[in-house]
């Protein structure tokens, strides 16, 4: 069986033509690729076009000195391993050679034993630093191209490496490397450098999350940072290496969204709609009960879903009930489900809403229209997070999260005697007021533009927009039904537009009936919109109005201008 040849190449350069011979020919036995050179201009010459393992230089040449070859060797080529040997050995010689980075240092006559122990051993050990080399130069390689700071210790808690990222940023400089980190100041503070050694000393790894850090240049940067022990195979504790991420553009870039325009599914970028944003974020990750006050049509049920979907529950259920849809009967077998036979009808046994919900969100929609007898049930569960089902005597134990909403005051009822006091204050903990679309204003065009957009897809319309009028009459009405009367009005607008712009002519008649819209004239005096729908406007009304101005006259009438003129040039 053929053996697989090394590939690695060893030179020999000795005066002596037959030891060059004798030890050639021992190690091409062994399977070795072996030049031999006579002298130092030889040797030169080969190691010009050939990359050597290893290299067996005399000491001693015909006038030369090996050393000399020794000393170029590792100036050019120092991964080659350099033994050198001699027919006279001598201490100073012997210590002048290992200073100088010979590998060992051999005497002659070299016995075979000795010549393949040392030649194996050195070729082991090249093989072992090509390999840390390798090593070195790819994690060289990954901490160029990693844009995060990264810095390591080694097992004694000294800096051990550090990438550009962190030299440029933290300050980390190449002298620091080997000193205790902990006596390691670059006026930052130090909590990096703090949570890397507690994550060596507890070897468990650790997380900063947004701390204030100052940077070289003096600017405030925010940073979080992740510490991670690093352990060999055999689980020996090597050190610890940390990751720091530079996130003050991320943060910066988050406040500036704070005046976002849509959140959740929400639409809204005025301050009003800000606030609420901010405080379904501040309450997205905790257990408390919310109430959301707000008039129909606002986006209530949009907010439950908001609360559910930005906190911790969002892989779980989020469940809806409308409490005012159903009787108190039907209610109370939806909330907590019924065992079959528990009343005519109940063929078979029903899953309740709180037990879909566990572990998610159950959001009571309408709550003030629920039954005494429900507000009982309800505050059970509140207060002890079990119920019963219908028709059952044993509880059911639930982990849910209650969001429930109401246009109406429940303070009032409370006053009133129609809701229990003590519920109240178990579903008032906080209370989240949605602001209604005539104090939201500023919101128009944002939502105005979704709903084009979402009726453009679902009718497959090509609508770009609305007319300034149309935004003008949006303005000055009080919108009872807020939102979902501004989503129906376009989507009636959208329906009837014959253009890719909707004029006032396409909005529903009974919302224009209620408007009283100033309109400029061209002398800038201001003339107000009859209560009387556009239709009803005569010619010589819709040019009063419009100032004289006959393509706003026109889509008050719901006409083209041409049918306008020729009705012009009739009445003359």
């Amino acid at each position: 069986m053929s053996m697989q040849q090394p590939k690695q190449r060893i030179l020999l350069v000795d005066d002596e033509e037959g030891i060059c011979f004798t030890l050639g020919t021992l190690l091409k036995k062994e399977g070795y690729l072996v030049d031999a050179a006579a002298g130092l201009a030889a040797a030169r010459g080969y190691l010009q076009t050939t990359q050597y393992d290893l290299a067996f230089i005399d000491i001693m040449l015909a006038g030369e000195s090996g050393l000399d070859l020794l000393r170029e060797i590792k100036d050019s080529a120092h991964a080659t391993q350099v033994v050198m040997f001699t027919g006279c050995p001598q201490v100073e010689s012997a210590a002048e050679a290992v200073r100088l980075g010979a590998f060992d240092y051999i005497t002659k006559p070299v016995r075979y034993e000795t010549l393949i122990a040392v030649t194996r051993h050195a070729l082991g050990t090249k093989a072992l630093n090509d390999e840390r080399e390798r090593y070195r130069a790819n994690m060289d390689a990954i901490l160029r191209t990693v844009t995060d700071s990264i810095v390591m210790i080694d097992r004694d808690g000294r800096l051990a490496q550090f990438n550009a990222t962190a030299e440029r940023i933290c300050g980390y400089r190449h002298d620091l490397i080997g000193s205790d980190a902990v006596g390691i100041q670059l006026g930052c503070g130090g909590k990096c450098l703090i949570a890397l050694l507690d994550s060596l000393n507890n070897n468990a790894p650790r997380a900063l999350r947004r701390i204030e850090c100052r940077a070289l240049s003096g600017k405030t940067r925010i940073v979080s940072l992740t510490a991670t022990p690093v352990a060999e195979s055999d689980g020996t504790l090597n050190g610890a290496v940390a990751v720091i991420r530079d996130e003050t553009e991320l943060v910066e870039l988050e406040r500036s969204l704070r005046n976002r325009g849509r959140f959740h599914g929400i639409i809204g970028a005025s301050a009003p709609m800000q606030r609420v944003y901010r405080l379904i974020e501040s309450l997205a990750d905790v257990p408390t009960t919310v109430l959301i006050n707000g008039e129909s049509g606002t986006g209530k049920e949009l907010v439950a879903a908001a609360l559910h979907d930005s906190g911790v529950r969002s892989r779980a259920p989020f469940v809806k009930v409308n409490c005012s849809a159903l009787s108190e009967h039907l209610l109370e077998s939806e909330l907590f489900g019924h065992v079959r036979g528990a009343f005519t009808g109940a063929v078979a046994d029903k899953v309740g809403r709180f037990q879909k919900a566990h572990g998610g969100t159950l959001f009571l929609d309408e709550i003030g229209d629920i039954s005494p007898a429900i507000q009982m049930r309800l505050l059970r569960v509140l207060q002890e997070s079990e119920f019963e089902r219908v028709g059952e005597s044993s509880s059911i134990k639930v982990d849910v999260r209650i969001v429930a909403a109401t246009n109406q005051s429940l303070a009032d009822m409370v006053s009133q005697g129609t809701f229990r006091q003590d519920l109240y204050y178990r579903l008032n903990v906080i209370r989240l007021n949605l602001p209604p679309l005539r104090e939201r204003l500023d919101d128009l065009e944002l939502l105005v533009t979704h709903f084009i957009a979402y009726f453009n897809n679902k009718l497959s319309k090509a609508v770009t927009g609305v007319s300034d009028d149309v935004m003008s009459l949006f303005r000055t009405f009080s919108w009872p039904g807020n939102v979902r009367e501004l989503e129906h009005a376009i989507e009636h607008a959208c329906i009837l537009c014959k253009t890719t712009i909707i004029t006032v002519s396409d909005l529903p008649q009974d919302q224009l009936g209620s408007i009283s819209h100033p309109i400029a004239s061209k002398n800038n005096h201001f003339h107000s919109l009859p209560s009387t729908p556009a239709a009803k406007l005569s010619l010589a009304e819709a040019l009063s109005t419009s100032g004289g101005n006959k393509a706003r006259a026109a889509r008050l009438l719901g006409i083209s201008r041409m049918t306008l003129y020729r009705q012009l040039e009739g009445s003359e």
